[in-house]
Parts: structure tokens; C-alpha cells; sequence
């Protein structure tokens, strides 16, 4: 490594951003803020819902994005008998990690209480080109709360021409009810990311993925509600049903398509799990 490139990997400033953010029902019935924490790059915004939709919270980083080393941690509460919708602002970018500098590191942790309805609702994670990103979404669910969550990759600046061709990704789920572990999973490409992605078991010619889960007693009956939605759906795409969840995966060649079945699936679910309006954040339309 050469002078000018140490000297860079040494004075990289590492971010360290948390969010903590509760949710409490009041007697009266309305939902409102409990709790508050805020940690530069993490912000939270409290935007003005539509009639008829849960309490909100946007989520977005003003560091404009994550690079080697860097961290953040988000943690949420929706208490007993709570409705709130937790979306992030846009996109997250993760850049080239410099030489020396590690891995950047996202976690998310979900509480969700009894008769509660929370839906962690994070727009695409753009993995650059040379980034690493080791993140962990963890939810523990009560044995009446339900969850709706959806989390998307793109596997480079896809429109630019770029790729995610080498690098590090670790993605990690893990979904816990009443304290008993129902759901662990792991996407872990590490090296050579473009043979692996082409692999028969690895992406094919997808430049991006998302998962999108729900837990709840029902979710069997959501299961038939996904595949209804999906039936009209041109890209590979999988649903599943198992100890009280609702799984589906979709993958893409186009980020933007990938986006569209994403919405269409999402809004559905919420409508027919929650009688919520069949529509996303406005965010997610800027």
C-alpha cells in the first residue's frame, strides 16, 4: 500500500450512528412517541400520515451513505397494542471500503409487543463496487404481535454500468417469538462475488434481491394472499410458510422492476394482514 493510500485509511473518519426509538398506545388509544435517541449519521423523522395509517418514523443517514468501519445501530419498540411504520428516506449507499478499514457494520433490532402491528418497511441498500457490509436485522416478536419487513439488495451502481463484483456482503436475519428462535438466515458473498453470483445456486444474471417477511399467526392465509399477488409477476420469485412466518423472495436483472413487484407485494399484505391502505410511505414515490 502506498504512502498516500495509508495516509487516507488512517485519517478516515468512522462513523458510529444509533437511533432508539418506542412506541406506546395510550389509554386513550392514540399511538405516540415513547422514547427518543438520536446519534449523528442516524436521524429520525416524524412525517404527517394519511388518515388511516399508523404513526411513522423515517429514517435516514446524513453522512450520506457507509463505507469500511463505519457503524449504526437502530432500535425499535412498537409496545402492546401499537400500529407504527418505521421506512428510511432513501436508498443506502455503501462505498468501497479502504484498505485496513473493515467491514461496515448495520444492525437493526425490533421489539414488537402483544397485539401490536409494526412494519420495518427500509428502502434498497446499493452495495458499491470493493464495499463490505456485514448487517443484521433481529426481531422479537410477542406471541400476538405481528411483523411486516422487507429488505432489498443491489448489487452495484447497476445503472452506471457498475457492479458488485468483489467485495464482502453478510446479510443476516434472525426472528424470534415469545423468546423462541422460529427463523436464522444468512447471505454471506465474500471474494470473488461475480462467480459466485453467476453460480446455479448463487443470482444468475440478478442485479438485485429482496426478502420480504411476515410473522403472525396468520401468516399461512398471507402466504395465499403473496401467492395471489405474485401470480402476475414476470421475475423469480418465491413464497413460503413455516412455524409462523411468511417468506418471499424476489430477484431481478433491473433494480427499478424489482422495486415495482416489491410495492405492489408489500402493499397488498398490509391491506389484507392490517386493512391499511394498499400503499407505501410517501418516500418510498419521491
Amino acid at each position: 500500500m502506498n504512502a498516500s493510500v495509508r495516509s487516507v485509511a488512517k485519517t478516515h473518519q468512522r462513523v458510529d450512528g444509533e437511533a432508539r426509538i418506542a412506541f406506546r398506545r395510550r389509554a386513550d388509544g392514540v399511538v405516540a412517541l415513547a422514547d427518543l435517541y438520536q446519534r449523528a449519521p442516524c436521524r429520525v423523522l416524524f412525517p404527517t400520515t394519511e388518515a388511516g395509517e399508523p404513526v411513522q418514523a423515517v429514517l435516514l443517514t446524513t453522512s450520506g451513505g457507509l463505507t469500511g468501519g463505519d457503524r449504526t445501530r437502530v432500535s425499535v419498540s412498537v409496545e402492546p397494542g401499537a400500529r407504527a411504520t418505521i421506512t428510511t428516506q432513501a436508498a443506502e449507499k455503501i462505498y468501497r471500503a479502504l484498505p485496513d478499514t473493515g467491514d461496515a457494520i448495520v444492525q437493526v433490532e425490533m421489539r414488537v409487543g402483544d397485539g401490536a402491528w409494526a412494519e420495518w418497511l427500509a428502502q434498497e441498500t446499493i452495495v458499491f463496487e470493493g464495499s463490505r457490509l456485514r448487517r443484521l436485522f433481529a426481531a422479537e416478536v410477542a406471541s400476538t404481535g405481528r411483523l411486516l419487513a422487507v429488505e432489498s439488495i443491489v448489487f452495484g451502481r447497476t445503472a452506471m454500468g457498475e457492479f458488485f463484483n468483489s467485495g464482502m456482503l453478510h446479510d443476516a436475519w434472525r426472528i424470534t417469538r415469545a423468546g423462541r428462535l422460529i427463523w436464522a438466515d444468512a447471505l454471506h458473498l465474500d471474494g470473488d462475488i461475480q462467480r459466485l453470483r453467476a453460480m446455479p445456486f448463487g443470482f444468475g444474471t440478478s442485479a438485485a434481491c429482496s426478502t420480504i417477511l411476515y410473522a403472525g399467526a396468520d401468516a399461512p392465509q398471507q402466504l395465499v394472499e403473496a401467492r395471489r399477488l405474485l401470480s402476475d409477476c414476470a421475475l423469480p420469485c418465491g413464497a413460503t410458510s413455516l412455524d409462523g412466518i411468511m417468506l418471499v423472495r424476489i430477484m431481478a436483472d433491473d433494480a427499478t422492476q424489482l422495486r415495482a413487484a416489491v410495492m405492489k407485494l408489500i402493499a397488498g399484505i398490509r391491506q389484507a394482514a392490517a386493512s391499511l391502505p394498499a400503499q407505501l410511505p410517501r418516500v418510498w414515490h419521491c
